[in-house]
């Protein structure tokens, strides 16, 4: 059997799999369960998760099936939370569910949503908030519905989200603070504070926000807001995250302890909390940005998700673009390995593992978020790969998952400095696995589709 074959067939089971995941709500499919093992205990993964349905989104609307994405933005927008206050495990005003499943009872069906008060150590999903706006943009920008979200309930619901994000709070930088594992690394892994994947979500909401919003009832004061803040974050995040040779040259000089405006050092950085590893792993010509950043802290691990989506939406520039990619292919066997593509690297090991991690079993080094391949960001590179014109990257990738994703029946993630070994306690038949690879095979076969999570150059940075 040819490659061609492999990979005809493989599409076509990834399809068959996408459908069987549905999930119906008085007869129509609304979204898609989180895994479909038969071979393990369903717990919460017979729910479809917000972040999760992101990308089956994106396959669903690049093949045409623009439904089931209207009704998930539609049933999602009717769980958004309503509340006055987020306390005592009660979500927020704007806070989109981590999950929802849908229960039968009496003979009715009935929405249930979890917005965080059932989830592993009761930390909310900040990120699904983000990821609602993003996706209701790839809907308006696949069918030209845009009537959708000028409805008066969509554009209270986009208010709801930016009331939450805008609020004033005790930080001097624009950036989203939010507490660890509010995110796709959804367990605690020292990405408190102002992680990068979240800033990075947050600047792809505003941007879709500031496309989708009206002026009228109040807009307009809402578009200034988004405004202000998009100039002044992407100028935070350009400026402060970024790392290549001759930043880290830069901080390796920096003096400590300076006090005023005209400093270099803003943020109080000391060399020696540079990380060995990092001077000999950085190539010449490559760059990234660091995982997180705050006060006399730099998370300098490489995280994809937040660096390959800062492509997608212009966050990073056209020159910074190109070197996230170079590192990628210059560092392939410890970012992609024999599964792409590596959450983040490398993995907090040792001492600094009990500490940061809590001794959590499940985030051993080198699995799940502590340096696991997760197969869902295989669209993400692609995606990424396709933006920067680097095609190349994109195909091999392809080929190496294809190789055994089918095989190994579709995992959530494998363990490994390299992505050999499936995940220790991995769901098979994971569905955004099995979205990311039809995403990803479907925008390298039809690139017109990067306009539905691509985002043109901003060119309104300001300097706080």
């Amino acid at each position: 059997m040819t490659a061609s074959d492999i990979s005809h067939e493989l599409m076509q089971e990834a399809r068959e799999l996408l459908d069987k995941s549905l999930l119906y709500y008085q007869g129509r499919p609304v979204g898609t369960i989180a895994a479909n093992d038969p071979e393990m205990e369903a717990l919460n993964y017979d729910q479809c998760f917000v972040r999760d349905f992101v990308v089956s989104a994106i396959a669903f609307l690049t093949e045409g099936q623009f439904e089931i994405v209207r009704d998930f933005l539609l049933v999602t927008l009717k769980l958004q939370s309503h509340e006055k206050q987020m306390d005592c495990f009660s979500p927020g005003p704007g806070l989109m569910p981590a999950s929802f499943k849908v229960e039968h009872i009496d003979g009715e069906e009935r929405l249930v949503a979890d917005f965080g008060e059932h989830a592993i150590a009761r930390v909310p999903p900040v990120d699904c908030c983000l990821w609602w706006i993003v996706l209701l943009r790839a809907y308006v920008k696949a069918t030209g519905d845009l009537a959708l979200a000028h409805q008066a309930d969509f554009q209270e619901g986009i208010k709801l989200i930016l009331d939450l994000c805008l609020v004033h709070r005790f930080a001097m930088y624009p950036t989203m603070l939010v507490p660890d594992g509010a995110f796709m690394i959804d367990r605690r892994m020292g990405v408190y504070g102002h992680p990068l994947e979240i800033q990075v979500l947050f600047y792809a909401a505003l941007r879709a926000a500031k496309e989708l919003l009206l002026p009228d009832n109040n807009g307009d004061e809402y578009l200034n807001a988004v405004k202000h803040r998009l100039g002044s974050l992407g100028y935070h995040v350009r400026e402060y995250y970024w790392l290549n040779l001759q930043r880290l040259n830069e901080i390796y000089r920096f003096s400590g302890e300076e006090f005023g405006q005209e400093i270099a050092n803003k943020f109080n950085i000391y060399a020696d909390s540079i990380p060995p590893w990092l001077t000999e792993w950085l190539p010449e010509n490559g760059g990234y940005l660091a995982g997180n950043l705050g006060p006399g802290r730099m998370d300098f691990r490489f995280f994809a998700l937040g660096n390959l989506m800062a492509i997608l939406i212009s966050l990073a520039s056209e020159e910074e673009s190109q070197q996230i990619m170079n590192l990628i292919e210059a560092r392939w066997h410890d970012l992609v390995g024999y599964m792409p593509v590596k959450i983040c690297f490398p993995a907090v090991e040792g001492a600094d593992w009990r500490i940061i991690t809590g001794c959590d079993p499940k985030n051993r080094p080198w699995s799940y978020h502590n340096g696991g391949n997760w197969p869902i960001l295989l669209w993400m590179l692609t995606a990424a790969a396709i933006k920067t014109n680097r095609q190349e990257l994109a195909q091999k990738a392809i080929a190496i998952a294809e190789e055994r994703l089918g095989k190994d029946r579709w995992p959530e993630y494998y363990d490994g400095k390299n992505g050999r070994l499936i995940g220790k306690e991995s769901r098979r038949y994971q569905t955004w696995s099995i979205a990311g690879y039809l995403a990803a095979k479907d925008l390298l076969a039809n690139p017109a589709n990067l306009k539905l999570i691509s985002f043109d150059e901003n060119p309104e940075f300001i300097s706080c």
